[in-house]
């Protein structure tokens, strides 16, 4: 009898100490995040991620590894979130096509609204309208007499894609200024720019960090920025507002996404740890030598953000009569 009593207290002290508690079986993450990112390598979308990615890696003690499922203007790779399983280890970082992609496609892979669920954001970022050195203009103003001088569409603008934020920039650009300027889309916006500057079109709404180099070297004059301030890249760029359009404003957002159904702690952790990420100097710095401006939101706050901007860009891309090619 004594010997049973000394097995079985022997295998209590065994069992006791193989034992793990629930709370730290059931913590996030144990294992690498996968953000991806619906673009190819290079555009505003793959930079933002991967500026964000590694300070994000630290502050959730796992990596978060970028992975490109280009397609179908970033529809193929949200698509693939949307179906993920919700457990906050799939993740996409999109821009302004997760708002304005329900209005261009008739038949969308996934509802924005009742697949996806916001983990927060990440920044903003300006566009400049820039054109092409021949053409007589010095400012906003100058250019909205020339063009309205002109037959409607004689002038053309290059875009990154019909859809894009190159795009989407220039129509709210026609939008307000009440103009007709003909959308000639690329396949990229290093291509548009190319002929911007070659002249082939007039006009094109580069992001921030990929026209500085083309307007310091003389190659494209910058007549304005998107946003409502100057950029600290181009300090010498009035913003469009102020050189001759009031009331124009246009910034590019950045976005985290997960699937519907993720638990609200994983998202609440997510979340705190992409806002200890963006108050990192470090993280800023590099951000702002990119273009970008930090921006820490919750996750109902960039779920409103998001619903509001389907609103308001559904009204401008019906008005405009855009169709996805």
């Amino acid at each position: 009898m004594k010997i049973n009593i000394a097995a079985g207290a022997l295998c209590a002290a065994i069992a006791a100490s193989c034992w793990t508690p629930p709370a730290a079986a059931d913590a996030f993450p144990q294992r690498a995040v996968t953000l991806i990112v619906p673009f190819a390598p290079g555009g505003s979308v793959d930079i933002a991620a991967r500026l964000i990615s590694d300070a994000w890696g630290r502050a959730l003690g796992q990596s978060v590894v970028v992975e490109n499922r280009a397609g179908a203007s970033g529809n193929i790779g949200m698509a693939a979130v949307a179906r993920a399983e919700p457990n906050g280890y799939t993740l996409a970082v999109n821009t302004m096509s997760l708002a304005i992609n329900p209005a261009l496609f008739q038949n969308m892979p996934f509802d924005t609204r009742k697949d996806l669920r916001s983990v927060g954001t990440i920044g903003t970022s300006q566009h400049v309208l820039t054109v092409t050195n021949s053409l007589p203009v010095a400012n906003v103003g100058e250019l909205l007499a020339y063009v309205r001088a002109r037959p409607a569409n004689d002038l053309s603008f290059g875009s990154a894609g019909t859809g894009s934020t190159f795009h989407m920039a220039a129509e709210l650009f026609k939008s307000v200024s009440k103009t007709q300027i003909l959308h000639v889309p690329y396949k990229g916006g290093g291509p548009a720019m190319v002929d911007t500057i070659s002249g082939q079109v007039q006009m094109s709404f580069p992001v921030l960090s990929a026209a500085k180099p083309q307007v310091d070297g003389n190659k494209l004059k910058a007549l304005g920025v998107t946003g409502t301030t100057r950029s600290p890249l181009l300090p010498d760029v009035p913003t469009i507002a102020e050189s001759g359009l009031p009331g124009y404003e246009f910034n590019t957002w950045f976005v985290i996404s997960a699937p519907a159904g993720t638990p609200q702690a994983v998202i609440d952790t997510l979340n705190a740890k992409l806002e200890q990420a963006l108050r990192s100097p470090e993280l800023a710095q590099r951000m702002g030598r990119e273009g970008f401006d930090p921006l820490i939101s919750s996750p109902a706050k960039t779920d409103a953000m998001v619903a509001a901007e389907m609103t308001r860009w559904a009204g401008i891309v019906k008005d405009a009569g855009i169709q996805a090619n």
